[in-house]
């Protein structure tokens, strides 16, 4: 009764169960910060859509969500609109590199298992990454159990400590830093890689890039990690439908009118539940997703041979 036939991806559907998947993406993505494509993405692939329709697909998503957040942001005064320049400039960079590459995997016929490992191994880091800081915080408040910082802080002082020998500083009033304008575009370069080859908005690793190695206040992370992945997403959108002809519409619409109202859901329930115990819970969600995931991978496929009529 809710079957829609997707003109690009070839497959009839649920159209609820599509809305909701874009509910859920917009959700988290007003909630966190995020373009909640990391999540999108695999449950679009889980419900049969090829992987490149799924990762081009999802970039619509993402605008839509981002857009909605963003908005909300913006009327918190919650956006550094200057620093977020220069990371949409090495986002435009990174993701039309990342769409080249697409491009020539797809070619290959060996796009549908790079984007599955890609996904299994960041999820994977991920998810355990966020659930061991959530358990820890959790702990903390909870039991006053305390924690030795000397590893955790390790990474971001050794990666902090390379980014501040960079030239080209500047200052950004809004968020009061001063830091190379080098820093932001090659952050946001190697996060437009990958929004090109995971239909991820990037936003799980922007935030904290920003936190860590920018040392923006929090109170302008999720606002401006937003503002550049609005921009990110719609490059990688346009590129993906001129040169790929992977966008499918009917699937994008359905996607982004549930998003955008998720995303507005997303952000008001952002002020009233507890982070850490959301973020402990998007980390068992994403591991959850990864383990799916990599069954996948691993699975004897329904059909082993299937016939196509290929387009030029």
């Amino acid at each position: 009764m809710f079957q829609i036939y997707l003109p690009i991806a070839e497959i009839p559907v649920n159209m609820l169960l599509v809305l909701l998947i874009g509910l859920t993406a917009g959700f988290l993505a007003g909630m966190f910060g995020i373009g909640g494509g990391f999540l999108a993405t695999p449950f679009l692939m889980f419900i049969n859509i090829p992987p490149a329709i799924a990762v081009s697909t999802s970039a619509n998503q993402i605008i839509a969500a981002s857009v909605s957040g963003l908005l909300a942001q913006f009327r918190k005064g919650g956006v550094d609109v200057k620093i977020g320049a220069f990371l949409v400039f090495g986002g435009f960079i990174g993701s039309s590199f990342g769409i080249s590459i697409f491009r020539l995997l797809q070619k290959s016929g060996h796009i549908d298992i790079v984007i599955s490992l890609v996904y299994v191994i960041f999820l994977g880091s991920i998810s355990v990454t966020m659930l061991i800081e959530s358990v820890r915080t959790l702990m903390e408040k909870r039991y006053g159990v305390t924690w030795e910082q000397r590893q955790q802080a390790g990474v971001n002082h050794y990666l902090r400590r390379h980014f501040e020998r960079l030239p080209l500083k500047i200052y950004f009033p809004k968020s009061d830093i001063t830091v190379s304008v080098l820093t932001p575009i090659i952050l946001s370069t190697g996060i437009g890689i990958l929004v090109a080859l995971m239909g991820i908005g990037g936003g799980f690793l922007m935030i904290p890039a920003m936190i860590y190695i920018l040392r923006m206040p929090s109170s302008l992370v999720v606002g401006t990690s937003l503002f550049q992945i609005v921009f990110i997403a719609s490059n990688t959108t346009f590129l993906q439908a001129f040169t790929n002809n992977n966008v499918d519409i009917t699937l994008a619409f359905l996607m982004i009118v549930s998003s955008a109202i998720g995303a507005q859901m997303g952000a008001r329930a952002g002020y009233k539940v507890d982070a850490d115990s959301m973020r402990a819970f998007l980390a068992l969600l994403l591991l959850g997703v990864c383990i799916k995931m990599l069954v996948m991978l691993f699975s004897e496929p329904s059909n082993l041979y299937v016939v196509e009529v290929l387009r030029q």
